[in-house]
């Protein structure tokens, strides 16, 4: 080896010297002391909302409030008016609540719209429902045997309309029904409803005072029922789901077929959603606290004298009129009964309190 070339690796050794040991140095100086070992706390989340009560409507028309209202305006206009929106991943609608736990959300039509935003609203760890009593509310239709238009109606039972078999009546014997169950579906296919709840519901608001409108009151006599010439009135009775927007005094007897089927009272309203959002509830917090009220705007027949395609289908300026009085209706009734349970808080927490008799 050359002197030449031992210089140079000397100079490059005591180079690399310097280097490690500024390198300690840097690091001795980066060490922390023992004020700093403590770590900060970590964010604190926030609490969940304690929902006492929780309104699910399906459809809104517009916005929530200032125009015509659908199902959730007037609801929103009582308790959310100054409520931010809460978006729910997987809901079709934001939650609104309020600072005395009243929560409330458009779901959506039909049983998997409404039942898939009821499932991500309950598992949102934002909202704790372990106390929650629920209102599912909505427009709905009624045979003129048994309600009228602009009636309010507090669920007794609440029966699916689809889970079973159903064929063509020509396939049948002339008369006979055209549905039988299937098995299997024991457990989804009907719910009783809490019947001391139902009876406090009932209680809270049966002498809610109803609007009504000229339209309604001359349509309704184009009906020989007296049932469907009533003034709107609150009752109780089984709530038909069912996706099918079936019309015609043939389903409508089916329908009932199938009411008295499973045990449960008479058929008065036909609806979209009530069956599968509770099935949802049932599976994460039972049903004892489920409500279903449903505003009748429509008969799910014609009259005598009309087909049930032009029932369908009516000419201009024929329909049966008192939409925007129902849907006040149900809120009149639906708000009695919230605000109810909200001020009597610590006898309805752990459950519905006994009816004084």
């Amino acid at each position: 080896m050359s002197s030449s070339t031992f210089s140079w690796l000397r100079m490059a050794g005591l180079a690399l010297a310097a280097v490690l040991a500024a390198g300690c140095a840097s690091t001795q100086s980066a060490a922390p002391t023992a004020a700093s070992t403590t770590a900060a706390p970590a964010p604190t989340a926030a609490a969940p909302v304690r929902v006492k009560v929780f309104v699910a409507a399906m459809f809104e028309i517009g916005q929530n409030t200032g125009d015509r209202a659908g199902e959730f305006q007037h609801w929103y206009e009582r308790y959310w008016r100054s409520s931010a929106p809460i978006a729910v991943k997987g809901a079709l609608s934001p939650v609104y609540c309020n600072a005395d736990g009243v929560c409330g959300a458009v779901l959506g039509m039909g049983k998997v719209n409404s039942s898939s935003s009821m499932q991500a609203i309950l598992l949102d760890p934002r909202f704790d429902f372990s106390e929650s009593y629920y209102i599912l509310s909505g427009v709905a239709g009624t045979p003129p045997s048994r309600g009228t238009i602009g009636m309010v109606s507090w669920a007794t039972w609440l029966v699916d309309y689809d889970l079973g078999h159903r064929w063509a009546p020509e396939e049948n014997t002339a008369g006979a029904p055209t549905f039988m169950p299937r098995k299997g579906y024991e457990n989804y296919r009907r719910f009783q409803l809490n019947p001391a709840l139902v009876g406090w519901a009932v209680k809270l608001s049966a002498d809610t005072p109803l609007a009504d409108d000229d339209k309604a009151r001359a349509y309704r006599l184009r009906y020989p029922d007296a049932a469907a010439r009533r003034a709107p009135f609150v009752g109780t009775g089984t709530h038909m789901t069912g996706d099918t927007f079936f019309h015609g005094p043939g389903l409508s007897k089916q329908a009932q077929y199938i009411a008295k089927l499973y045990g449960a009272d008479d058929y008065v309203i036909t609806e979209m959603e009530a069956a599968a959002i509770t099935l949802v509830i049932n599976r994460t917090h039972g049903t004892s606290r489920v409500m279903s009220l449903r505003g009748a705007v429509n008969f799910d027949q014609g009259n005598p004298r009309e087909t049930t395609l032009a029932h369908l289908d009516p000419a201009p300026g024929e329909t049966a009129g008192g939409f925007a009085e129902t849907v006040l209706n149900i809120e009149r009734v639906g708000s009695r009964v919230v605000d109810h349970i909200v001020v009597n808080w610590p006898q309805w927490r752990a459950g519905v309190p006994p009816m004084a008799p």
